[in-house]
């Protein structure tokens, strides 16, 4: 194999664009991988056209740049629309759990609370009590204890879609 022929680096730049183009749809990311896919099309087509191994080269590392600075930017914003799901304990923050034990007054007392089919002990934010039953949201995890913002959430009754007919 002779690295200074121009028809050993098409092959060369179409494998690495086939592996650049794989690498980003195996990885979730933020289009990094397609930018260097796309130099690497774009070295390809210069060895094509009978362009050097330089002229390859030069045509790689600007249009990966050029398309660095272009899809890089569109990936972080489309990653901050749909951010990725938490996973572990933190899943629970933001979610509605039930006291099933009573949170005593005072910081770092805890009680018990049901989220899901899960009982967690649980204690409030600021330290005031909670009484059994009520609902509250979950703040964030503390070790294996959750922190909960002591107002009750209303949870409004289900929706009726009207009388029912019998027949």
């Amino acid at each position: 194999m002779d690295l200074s022929s121009g028809e050993t680096w098409r092959w060369i730049w179409l494998l690495a664009a086939a592996g650049f183009a794989a690498g980003e749809i195996a990885v979730a990311g933020t289009f990094f991988l397609l930018s260097f896919a796309i130099g690497a099309t774009a070295a390809a087509v210069v060895a094509f056209v009978g362009g050097g191994v330089i002229a390859g080269w030069v045509a790689f590392v600007a249009v990966s740049g050029a398309s660095l600075a272009v899809l890089f930017p569109l990936g972080r914003r489309l990653d901050a629309r749909n951010p990725t799901p938490q996973v572990g304990a933190h899943r629970w923050e933001g979610q509605i759990a039930t006291v099933l034990q009573d949170i005593p007054a005072g910081l770092h007392e805890s009680g018990a609370v049901r989220i899901d089919r899960e009982e967690w002990r649980a204690e409030s934010t600021n330290g005031s009590p909670v009484p059994a039953g009520t609902r509250v949201v979950v703040a964030r995890v503390a070790g294996t204890r959750l922190v909960v913002i002591p107002h009750p959430i209303e949870v409004a009754p289900p929706r009726t879609s009207g009388p029912s007919r019998s027949a």
